[in-house]
């Protein structure tokens, strides 16, 4: 018997997002799109959940993520100084260069997965009414507009849905919410030139077509974070005219 799963759509947009994979010292990557140790670090602050909690941030890492980018970000670099660092016999200073890279107007449709239908119930009421303030990969970079549709605000993501990761990603409506891209799009779409949009997806380690990558939490806690290796592949969805809004965008 199959499984009954939901789904939990997210809409992550903001001016700058970071997203790290392979960060080390004074380099500090993003990859171009959110990673499963930024997601669950998210959810993990909207539910207040501790850095070491080690049994709850299992439960949000074993959630299934699905990501759809709808719009791509530019690749931006910040160029930091530290001075009156101790060198490593603590006798003398000297001043640190280091380099942090960002994505900036990035748009992501991130969807979640699972059997457990409360726990996304939970999580979609708790990034509307966080416990801790959520922020895309640091601190300073905070979402533009609700994860999830609240109230009036139509131009967010739809939350929880009785559909399987995959429909959601080829079904969502586009995020964009700038009514020139919405007809630029629809043009092309009735001309046969649709756009295509990436999508990354969680997939099973055998897949012909899986990258294997190390941003699973395991914990969070300071100087001891830990993570283990998942499996995604890479694939797209077409802009189809029916996933492009109609009518007024609305303030976001």
């Amino acid at each position: 018997m199959t499984a009954v799963v939901s789904s939990l759509a997210l809409c992550f947009d903001a001016p700058m997002q970071s997203w790290g994979l392979a960060s080390r010292f004074t380099i500090r990557d993003t990859a171009t799109e959110p990673t499963k140790s930024g997601v669950v670090g998210l959810l993990a602050s909207a539910l207040g959940v501790a850095r070491d909690d080690e049994e709850n941030i299992a439960k949000l890492a074993a959630l299934r993520l699905g990501v759809r980018v709808d719009r791509e970000g530019l690749l931006e670099r910040d160029y930091h100084t530290t001075q009156n660092v101790p060198n490593t016999e603590g006798s003398n200073h000297r001043t640190v260069v280091s380099q942090r890279y960002y994505l900036s107007d990035a748009l992501f449709l991130v969807v979640l997965e699972g059997e457990d239908r409360d726990l996304l119930v939970r999580l979609q009421t708790a990034v509307l009414q966080p416990k801790w303030p959520l922020f895309f990969g640091r601190k300073a970079f905070v979402p533009a507009r609700p994860l999830v549709r609240a109230g009036d605000n139509a131009v967010s993501a739809l939350g929880v849905v009785d559909q399987e990761l995959d429909e959601v990603l080829r079904t969502h409506p586009w995020l964009e919410t700038r009514a020139e891209c919405w007809a630029r799009e629809r043009e092309k779409a009735r001309k046969d030139e649709a756009v295509a949009l990436r999508t990354l997806v969680e997939c099973e380690p055998q897949h012909p077509d899986a990258e294997v990558r190390r941003d699973v939490p395991i914990s969070f806690a300071r100087q001891q974070r830990r993570y283990r290796f998942r499996a995604v592949r890479r694939a797209e969805v077409s802009l189809t005219e029916e996933l492009i809004p109609t009518g007024e965008p609305a303030c976001s």
